[in-house]
């Protein structure tokens, strides 16, 4: 029987890993998890309520996140947003033959400042776990040292500049993902392309079988389950490779069905906008226009 822990806190944080050393702050955490002496039990499910940057090097499989393996063999970062699930896989002994560190922070420690509104442009908090970023020595040498300044920071007596100093830190941290993310787009570039590939079929398969009536539009969510990824790495992943994201790519074969239909057809506007899955067929118009700069009787009419 699964065994599933919520914590609410970083008091709760500290409990759940039996750190004996005091909280520092209320509302952020560094954890080394060298010091953690834990051990936790199959099929034990974690949600936490707040941030989690974790870095860890293990001796074999044992962490699952959205149900998919992680090994942390070599050294690789997941980013975990407040009432995502990790979920740990087969008894495992946390010991000191475990390094790495955790950053932890509640969304209350930011909520009045401008990180807390560029949160959402760091996609990669909705990556699955199979998508994590592997970094270099290099790469975990920058990362650790924003580390170890936040770790500073805390351990000092806080006063009046402390958080602005530590937000700052998060946000250079991030930036930092953001850029690895970007090398590691770069270099799996093989590996990118064979997905685009898969992702154009799939939506010309779709749209040639004539899915729309049954099915209605395919989703952004329901392409990413065919390339088993999630579909904020799967968006930026086809942004890097193609400069069109997936929503995009959906939207131009939507498009080319539709002109498809408009020329070779008497059907209106309506029953085209109803066809192609569209409740509303101002929508289907709105969106038509965005695309081609024309309406879809005007192009019917020019063409």
């Amino acid at each position: 029987m699964s065994t599933f822990i919520h914590l609410q806190t970083i008091s709760d944080l500290f409990r759940f890993f039996h750190l004996e050393q005091a909280i520092q702050h209320p509302l952020v955490a560094v954890v080394d998890f060298s010091q953690v002496n834990e051990s936790i039990t199959e099929d034990t499910m974690i949600s936490p309520d707040f941030y989690g940057l974790i870095f860890k090097n293990y001796n074999r499989n044992n962490i699952k996140y959205g149900r998919k393996i992680i090994d942390f063999q070599d050294g690789s970062l997941i980013c975990v947003a407040p009432n995502q699930i990790l979920e740990m896989d087969n008894e495992i002994e946390v010991s000191s033959n475990m390094m790495g560190w955790g950053l932890f922070f509640h969304p209350d420690f930011i909520r009045a400042t401008s990180l807390n509104n560029k949160l959402k442009d760091y996609s990669f908090f909705s990556y699955d776990i199979q998508e994590a970023l592997h970094l270099s020595e290099k790469e975990k040498q920058i990362l650790y040292d924003c580390v170890l300044k936040i770790e500073s920071e805390l351990k000092e007596n806080i006063d009046i500049h402390s958080q602005d100093i530590i937000i700052s830190t998060i946000e250079l941290l991030l930036n930092y993902c953001s850029r690895f993310y970007g090398r590691q787009f770069i270099t799996r570039k093989n590996s990118n392309n064979s997905i685009v590939t898969q992702v154009e079929k799939i939506l010309s398969d779709y749209f040639s079988e004539k899915n729309i009536q049954e099915k209605g539009l395919p989703t952004v969510k329901y392409l990413a389950e065919q390339v088993y990824l999630s579909p904020g790495y799967l968006s930026d992943l086809l942004k890097k490779e193609t400069g069109k994201n997936a929503q995009d790519h959906i939207h131009f074969y939507l498009i080319d069905e539709a002109k498809n239909i408009l020329l070779n057809t008497n059907k209106s506007v309506s029953e085209i906008a109803y066809s192609l899955g569209f409740e509303y067929p101002q929508y289907f118009n709105k969106l038509f226009k965005q695309r081609t700069g024309k309406t879809p009787l005007e192009f019917r009419n020019l063409n």
